[in-house]
């Protein structure tokens, strides 16, 4: 499976793409951070992300999006901000079809971490090593969608098999109850 994670923010939003599958080691195809000049409009900004996101999608082709969900933190602009960013994968996943997954900060540091508290630290040296990296990726948004993606493939896939387990027996269900009323 082959999942694109978004750390989503306007002046720098994070991409990170990573191939895996159970009981395999996790691999980073690609890495990067999008940067948007402060100065311009949002919507000028909102805009070269979507650029920027539409081409990796099409170049990477990823099989799910996961995004970080957005929190409240105590800074209105930047709480802004960052939802208008999130928005954009958000969209960019449903136009495609692709499975999207919201990931809160501290569900994506407990999976890479085993500490829903870590900090950006402990989060980017516990990827470079999960991803068996050379280097730590740099800024800390590209080790974030790293995390964000890692997550996913962890969680998001266990979450499907078990959605699709309980999708199964309530079907199995359904007919049993149907034959019987027959």
């Amino acid at each position: 499976m082959r999942v694109l994670g978004v750390d989503p923010g306007l002046t720098r939003c994070g991409l990170g793409v990573v191939d895996g599958e159970l009981g395999r080691p996790v691999r980073m195809v690609a890495v990067t951070v999008v940067r948007t000049p402060a100065g311009r409009p949002t919507a000028e900004r909102l805009l070269l992300l979507a650029d920027a996101l539409e081409d990796w999608l099409t170049r990477y082709r990823p099989d799910a999006v996961a995004v970080e969900r957005v929190f409240a933190r105590s800074d209105v602009s930047t709480i802004m901000g960052t939802a208008q960013a999130s928005a954009i994968p958000m969209l960019a996943a449903a136009r495609r079809n692709l499975p999207l997954a919201l990931h809160t900060p501290s569900e994506v540091k407990a999976a890479v971490t085993g500490n829903g508290r870590a900090d950006k630290a402990q989060v980017t040296s516990m990827i470079t090593r999960i991803l068996r990296l050379e280097a730590a990726p740099r800024p800390a948004d590209a080790a974030d969608a790293l995390a964000l993606a890692v997550c996913h493939l962890w969680r998001g896939g266990a979450q499907s098999r078990i959605a699709a387990a309980l999708a199964a027996d309530h079907a199995g269900r359904v007919g049993a109850v149907a034959r019987s009323a027959r």
